[in-house]
């Protein structure tokens, strides 16, 4: 009796591990039967991976509004990656809870027993429910996964890497060609600064020396005129 005991119980465990969520492609009733998961949550897991192309890490379903690191520990170990949907715990975890356990003894038989006859109960409760669940999974809008990004092949990397020094290339030439025309021109308008300056000196130090020459021109007129009227007339 304790060996069949321990088999279904090893069964149970077996069950429990391989059933789990892939949170990539689990619909949003599938994902509200994980731990701490409404329909709120649900569906910002269903937003978080349309928008990023899927969970690349279990981690990465901390990222999710509405998900801490405490739900997160309590659901890590019904979630996965890959593979398909199987969430068949919390039926198993109701059978774990009815079984006899293995040191209970007689004493545990009778309640064991109603137990075992309430489980059929619980079943036809949940088959119900089941066609109300299928009803409302027609209802949703059902939503792509988005694509995975396609990784580049060697060839495609060596162009973009070409195509981008190529870029930065033509850049650098384009912002060289620019400073030494920045340069010239300068270089001219100080050229042309400096003749002005030139220029305008040049033209103040004449007028400046106009008026000496005036007086000079004066003071000498009578001396020319004294010169002319002294020469023999011929």
């Amino acid at each position: 009796m304790n060996k069949l005991i321990a088999l279904f119980a090893a069964l149970l465990t077996a069950g429990i591990v391989s059933a789990a969520v892939n949170i990539n492609t689990a619909t949003k009733s599938e994902l509200e039967a994980l731990p701490d998961i409404g329909p709120a949550r649900a569906q910002a897991i269903i937003d978080y991976r349309t928008k990023n192309g899927g969970f690349k890490s279990l981690d990465d379903l901390k990222k999710v509004d509405g998900v801490g690191e405490k739900n997160f520990e309590t659901m890590k170990s019904k979630i996965a990656l890959s593979g398909p949907t199987k969430v068949d715990w919390e039926v198993k975890k109701e059978a774990a809870k009815d079984a006899p356990k293995a040191d209970a003894g007689k004493k545990d038989a009778p309640a064991a027993a109603a137990s075992a006859k309430e489980s059929p109960k619980k079943e036809e409760m949940k088959k119900e429910a089941a066609p109300a669940k299928d009803a409302a999974k027609k209802d949703e809008p059902k939503k792509e996964a988005a694509p995975a990004k396609k990784e580049m092949t060697k060839e495609e990397k060596a162009a973009e890497a070409k195509a981008k020094k190529e870029a930065d290339k033509k850049k650098a030439a384009e912002e060289k060609a620019k400073k030494a025309e920045e340069k010239k021109k300068k270089a001219e308008e100080a050229k042309a600064k400096k003749e002005a300056d030139a220029k305008a000196k040049k033209e103040a130090a004449m007028k400046k020396d106009a008026p000496k020459k005036d007086d000079a021109a004066k003071k000498d007129a009578p001396a020319k005129d004294a010169a002319k009227k002294d020469e023999p007339k011929k």
